[in-house]
């Protein structure tokens, strides 16, 4: 069994693997490139194989950790996915799970941190996050190892189980009328569980995906359909005065920002940005990298 360990850099993801792994470590670089592949059995079951990869923001294909992230979650068919995110910040840390539950893997998340939440006098409401996300989530502390191997535990079972997560959340009905489209005339051409993923990504015209699915001997789709999904991309891009990445991105904050709202109780609300703050943040960073 192969368990990918997810997460935004400074999550807590190394020291997780640490403890969730010991001395069963190896480590090495990703094929063809210098990025450290790290990877180990998980304490008292060999048959269960961590794969610690490079702590990421998001799926996009902007920087090497990135693509090689998304390469091995797409390519490689992990059984599972064990998603760490800081509790202390969990609207950036919930933008990558936002994408991670596209791919239907099975996944398990872990909210680390939890003991400063608590300290900030503030409160993670699991249960609802969990009915938010569709997922098992625990809230566990890396640093303290709490809660570490009954998260590991759960992934272990949730891979046993082979039930593909269902993607928790809808677009603005444009965007979901136009990810259908796109998703009929795809039909076939990519895996069933992969379909949301794959379909969002041609709407966002991503071109490393798009040369990805053109080197499968079973695509299918011609250049009169590419043209027609390009024509449907246009249309709800000129309806929402955005183009189609940015929109994809709003669309992400604007359900993350409703999950902080109906599962997390601060104490002080304070340097808590606004949905704009931060697609502007995004953007402006996207760029200048």
């Amino acid at each position: 069994m192969k368990i990918a360990l997810a997460g935004n850099p400074n999550s807590g993801k190394t020291t997780l693997f640490n403890l969730l792994t010991g001395s069963n470590q190896f480590v090495g670089n990703w094929p063809g490139v210098t990025v450290e592949k790290k990877t180990g059995k998980l304490k008292g079951d060999d048959d269960v194989e961590i794969v610690d990869l490079p702590g990421v923001y998001s799926l996009s294909p902007y920087s090497l950790e990135e693509v090689v992230s998304r390469n091995f979650l797409v390519n490689e068919k992990p059984d599972a996915v064990l998603n760490i995110i800081d509790g202390t910040n969990l609207e950036r840390n919930l933008y990558l799970t936002t994408q991670l539950l596209e791919l239907g893997i099975p996944t398990v998340i872990a909210v680390n941190m939890t003991d400063a939440v608590c300290k900030n006098g503030d409160k993670i409401h699991t249960e609802e996050l969990e009915k938010n996300l569709g997922c098992p989530v625990f809230e566990i502390s890396a640093l303290k190892n709490k809660g570490c191997m009954e998260a590991a535990s759960a992934t272990v079972k949730r891979a046993l189980e082979k039930n593909t997560e269902k993607y928790p959340f809808s677009f603005d009905s444009c965007v979901e009328q136009c990810l259908s489209f796109i998703e009929n005339l795809t039909d076939g051409n990519v895996s069933k569980e992969k379909s949301r993923w794959y379909t969002v990504k041609l709407f966002e015209r991503d071109s490393k995906i798009l040369e990805q699915l053109k080197e499968n001997e079973n695509f299918e789709l011609t250049s009169e359909n590419l043209s027609l999904i390009e024509s449907k991309i246009k249309a709800c891009e000129e309806e929402m005065d955005d183009d189609s990445e940015s929109i994809i991105t709003g669309q992400r904050y604007k359900y993350i920002e409703s999950i902080i709202k109906s599962c997390v109780t601060k104490k002080n609300s304070k340097n808590h940005f606004s949905t704009s703050d931060k697609i502007d943040r995004i953007v402006t960073n996207k760029y200048l990298s």
